[in-house]
């Protein structure tokens, strides 16, 4: 193993029950120092390492950092939070669920390496500690296993039958093959039974379903952290009238666990399941040390604070009561006395006082490198002339790699790109480039090394964003499943119109028995429609369900208003027609723009260009720079980059010489929008002003002025915007936010600018 740097002289480890203290981590050190703890306890005690974060996004990146350090001598896991909030009423993703119970099925038996988690994580009150051996099931080739008896344990632990496997937490029973995304697995599995015996395992592909590698072994985890068996349905139901007054039966909670129906947000009933539950702690080996933040108490108190805040938002709704704060989580008090069974060392940025071993780390010089300026890489160059000592440059992708390369490379710097920390540990070169997650860079002055991060070159990071799988959503109106409905809520009948949904019903057809949705229509006529019809039924989406206008069956209503809805679909087209008309009639604003400040402004996008996003990019640019005038819609999924396409073209349209105006449905979009245009535009002249509810009557007034005068160049607002349209000095680019979110009469308003924009 290699010689640590930080820790090699100064390690003295606490005894269980103690603790020590390490300070002026600064940067990456803290990541560093961890990586090699971790690995001095594996190596020479087998004990493993809890390291504890802030915040999620402080985990991540520890975690993307000791991955790193580690260079994968170790095993790293993270126990990753549900993302969801206290008591909300869905439930954690699929793939969540699963990472979280393959670490819980490893902790107890971990003799080295290091697992991250939250602070957040130490108040969770999580299954029993023999829940998900209990609920494993090991399977291998050449094994006996009836397979009606395994589809049904399937079913208990908590899988859904589905026709094909696409994600954690489902099976298919096809023939002789069984296929099954098992909880804690990368892929998914194909079982090949001959008769009851496991002839093959293979994996195969979600996508293409395609069978691939085969494996001699698999182990099936249970489908969620909370059962859902005959036996703890019957739990929740005793512990639920214990614990809550009234009629249960009025509960929705009750209603779907009492019919085995997963409930959203059923995590946080989670102690009704259990005579007992466990914390994180209790599945950690009783040699574990753990790392964990200076502040500690400080955030534990702060999570249970927030809690309580958020216990007094949601403990109001009679249909869904919930847990106490004290029921849900452990207390700071709770969580604190079980850690001081563990070795324990607080860490910190900051120097620490009194028995603190306190690092000799420090940033490192500002070097970052200004592409509008001539010499762009001067302070970088200064820097690695007279540093005495070795340099190690992470970038996040190959293309700021080999960006960087070019750079030195053209100023005489001989610059090794190497594969890893321990590849640049090992080779000798005085300077090295890798792609590395690393956040912040280090100084080591004592081991005359240097960490650099892109972040320190470049501003921000280049990085892809980590996108979880998540299933797409049909749109609100269309229902697929039967559990979609609720008794007595309003539904449109693609014939017969709005009536209200009463449940299903059992009917004898040709001495054959049928189930039909029963919908009840005005006057209390009924209407039976057959469950293999249900793609005919949508929900209501009017303003008030409970006022719904139910339709009379045998009347024209329904025809008149379908009528009514098609006389206005053609105003609204002749409209439209009329409007492109006088568009197509009328040349556009040709758009020029310097092409090396768009350069220098694209360079700043912390994020590396996914192919469609450039893609999509490259036409509005083409469309700014063309003689017509631009009406394009972006469309993209939450986390696309459409507010980049957005910025782009403002940069564009503003070094054109026009003003730009950004419409969005709500004051705080348009605040987070604000604050992004704000940090975009940071490096240039380009004054961004917000108009919304929280702007004085000064403040709008003085906004209005600059927008007279041209000295405002990009105004985001709410629909108070539309009122100022004439106040423009010269707009030329209108960017709507969420066009579909904005009320008919916006919409007219809106339509009126875009024959001259």
């Amino acid at each position: 193993m290699i010689d640590p740097l930080l820790i090699a002289s100064k390690l003295q480890l606490p005894q269980a029950g103690d603790d020590s203290a390490w300070g002026r981590l600064i940067g990456a050190s803290g990541s560093l120092a961890a990586a090699e703890l971790a690995q001095h306890l594996s190596a020479n005690s087998r004990r493993p390492l809890l390291l504890l974060a802030e915040d999620p996004r402080h985990a991540d990146q520890l975690e993307a950092e000791v991955r790193f350090f580690t260079d994968h001598a170790i095993p790293v896991e993270h126990f990753v939070e549900w993302e969801t909030l206290p008591w909300d009423s869905f439930s954690p993703h699929q793939d969540i669920v699963s990472e979280r119970l393959r670490v819980l099925s490893a902790l107890p038996k971990m003799v080295g390496g290091v697992v991250i988690a939250t602070v957040g994580i130490l108040h969770q009150r999580l299954p029993p500690l023999d829940y998900v051996a209990a609920r494993s099931l090991a399977l291998a080739s050449g094994q006996l296993l009836p397979r009606d008896e395994f589809t049904r344990s399937l079913v208990e632990a908590g899988y859904l039958r589905v026709p094909q496997v696409s994600e954690h937490g489902e099976f298919a029973v096809r023939g002789s093959l069984i296929d099954i995304f098992a909880m804690g697995t990368d892929a998914p599995v194909r079982i090949d039974f001959f008769d009851d015996e496991i002839e093959s395992l293979r994996y195969f592909s979600p996508e293409s379903q395609l069978s691939g590698e085969i494996i001699e072994s698999v182990r099936i985890l249970p489908a969620r952290e909370v059962p859902l068996d005959a036996d703890a349905i019957a739990a929740f139901r005793h512990s639920y009238r214990e614990r809550f007054e009234g009629q249960p039966g009025k509960s929705r909670v009750y209603r779907d666990v009492s019919e085995g129906i997963a409930h959203g947000g059923i995590e946080y009933y989670l102690p009704l399941f259990f005579d007992t539950t466990a914390s994180f702690a209790d599945y950690l080996p009783g040699n574990c040390v753990v790392l964990a933040p200076d502040s500690l108490d400080s955030l534990l108190r702060l999570f249970w604070d927030e809690a309580r805040e958020r216990y007094a938002m949601c403990s109001l709704d009679p249909e869904r009561p919930v847990l106490t704060v004290e029921e849900t989580f452990i207390s700071p008090e709770r969580v604190s006395s079980r850690l001081r069974a563990f070795s324990r060392i607080r860490y910190s940025a900051q120097s620490l006082s009194g028995n603190a071993v306190n690092y000799d780390t420090q940033l490192p010089p500002a070097m970052k490198i200004e592409s509008r300026y001539e010499d762009a890489a001067a302070a970088l160059v200064q820097f690695l002339q007279t540093f005495d000592g070795r340099v190690l440059f992470s970038t996040d992708s190959p293309g700021r790699r080999e960006q960087l390369h070019a750079l030195l490379a053209g100023r005489g710097l001989d610059l090794a790109r190497v594969d890893g920390w321990r590849q640049f540990r090992e080779d000798g070169h005085r300077i090295g480039v890798t792609i590395a997650p690393v956040d912040n860079g280090v100084l080591l002055p004592s081991a005359r090394l240097a960490i650099v991060s892109e972040q320190q070159l470049f501003g921000e990071r280049t990085k892809t964003q980590r996108r979880k799988r998540r299933n797409d959503r049909d749109p609100e109106t269309i229902i697929r499943q039967l559990n979609d409905l609720d008794a007595g809520s309003p539904v449109v009948h693609a014939q017969y119109g709005v009536g209200r949904y009463l449940g299903l019903i059992t009917l004898d057809v040709g001495g054959i028995q049928a189930e039909f949705l029963h919908l009840q229509y005005a006057d209390g006529d009924k209407l039976y429609v057959p469950v293999h019809a249900l793609e005919l039924i949508s929900r209501y989406t009017g303003a008030s369900p409970e006022n719904a206008p139910l339709h009379r069956l045998g009347s024209d209503q329904w025809d008149k208003a379908r009528k009514r809805a098609i006389k206005k679909i053609r105003d609204v087209a002749a409209e439209l027609l009329d409007i492109y008309a006088r568009r197509a009639a009328r040349p556009g604003h040709r758009f020029h723009w310097p092409e090396d400040e768009y350069r220098s402004f694209e360079s700043g996008f912390p994020f590396e260009l996914t192919e469609d996003q450039a893609h999509t990019i490259d036409e509005v640019l083409a469309d700014l720079a063309s003689d017509r005038p631009m009406d394009r819609i972006v469309c993209g999924d939450v986390g696309f980059g459409k507010t980049e396409v957005a910025l782009r073209a403002t940069f564009a349209a503003i070094h054109g010489g026009k003003q730009v105006a950004v419409l969005v449905p709500t004051t705080l979009l348009a605040q987070q929008h604000g604050q992004t245009f704000r940090d975009r535009f940071a490096d240039w002249p380009i004054r961004v002003e917000v108009l919304s509810r929280f702007q004085t009557a000064k403040e709008v007034n003085e906004i209005a002025k600059g927008l007279q005068s041209g000295s405002v160049d990009v105004v985001i607002g709410t629909h108070r915007l539309l009122g100022y349209t004439k106040d423009f000095h010269d707009v030329g680019l209108i960017i709507i936010d969420e066009e579909h979110r904005f009320g008919v009469r916006h919409k007219e308003a809106i339509k009126s600018l875009r024959s001259d924009i």
